[in-house]
C-alpha cells in the first residue's frame, strides 16, 4: 500500500508544480519578473503559499524551472543525438527539433520578458542562455565537429557554423514574434525554412572530393 501512496503524492506534487509554473509563466509575461511575487503566483495557481515555497523557495528557482521546462525535449519525440554519417538527414532532424522548441506557445513571451528585465536582472538572461539555448547549441556544434572530423563536412569554425545554421531558423520562427505578436508561421512554412537552412548550410560546408580543411 505504501508504494501506491508514494506514487500518488509524487503525482500530486508534480501536478501542483505544473500549475505553479504555468501560473508564473502567465504572470511573468503579463506583469514582468519584478512585479510578480511568489504569493501572487500561488494565488493564481490555486495552491497554498506553503506548497509554493516548498516547491520553489525563491523566485529565481521558479524562473529556472520555467526555462528548463520551455527548453526540455518533447517527451513524445526521439531525442537521441543523430548518428554521424548523413549530414543532410541529421541536420533536418536537429533543425526541426530547434524550430519546434522556438515555436512553443509562450516561448516568444518568455524572450520578451527576459529582454525587458535584463537591465535590472541580468541573471535572468544568463539563466535563459546557460540552461536554455546553450545546451542545444552545444548538441548541434558537437555534431558538426564530429562530421567535420570524419571528413564529411569542411568546417574550421564550428561555433560560427552552428550559429549560422540555427540563426537561419530562429530568424524566421522566433524573432519576428518579438515585434509582431500576430506572427504565426504555418507548419509547412517552418518545414520549408528548415529545409532551406539545411541546403544553405551544406552548400557552404559539405566536404567535396579532394577538399581539405
Amino acid at each position: 500500500m505504501r508504494p501506491g501512496i508514494g506514487t500518488y503524492h509524487r503525482q500530486l506534487a508534480a501536478e501542483k508544480r505544473a500549475l505553479i509554473t504555468s501560473a508564473a509563466t502567465d504572470l511573468f509575461s503579463e506583469l514582468g519578473y519584478d512585479k510578480t511575487s511568489l504569493a501572487r503566483v500561488a494565488e493564481h495557481a490555486g495552491v497554498s503559499t506553503a506548497t509554493m515555497f516548498k516547491q520553489f523557495p525563491t523566485k529565481a528557482d521558479l524562473f529556472e524551472a520555467i526555462v528548463l521546462q520551455f527548453w526540455a525535449a518533447d517527451p513524445s519525440a526521439d531525442v537521441t543525438p543523430p548518428a554521424p554519417g548523413e549530414p543532410s538527414a541529421a541536420l533536418r532532424v536537429l533543425g526541426a527539433r530547434y524550430a519546434e522548441i522556438l515555436n512553443r506557445p509562450g516561448m516568444a513571451g518568455l524572450h520578451r520578458m527576459v529582454i525587458a528585465e535584463a537591465p535590472r536582472f541580468p541573471e535572468l538572461a544568463r539563466m535563459q542562455f546557460d540552461l536554455g539555448k546553450e545546451p542545444f547549441f552545444e548538441l548541434v556544434r558537437d555534431y558538426i565537429e564530429t562530421e567535420s572530423a570524419d571528413g564529411r563536412l569542411a568546417v574550421t569554425d564550428a561555433v560560427r557554423a552552428t550559429t549560422e545554421f540555427l540563426g537561419m531558423i530562429s530568424n524566421f520562427v522566433l524573432w519576428p514574434q518579438l515585434l509582431l505578436p500576430e506572427w504565426s508561421p504555418s507548419d509547412q512554412a517552418i518545414a520549408e525554412t528548415v529545409e532551406s537552412a539545411v541546403e544553405t548550410f551544406l552548400s557552404r560546408y559539405l566536404a567535396r572530393a579532394g577538399e581539405t580543411e
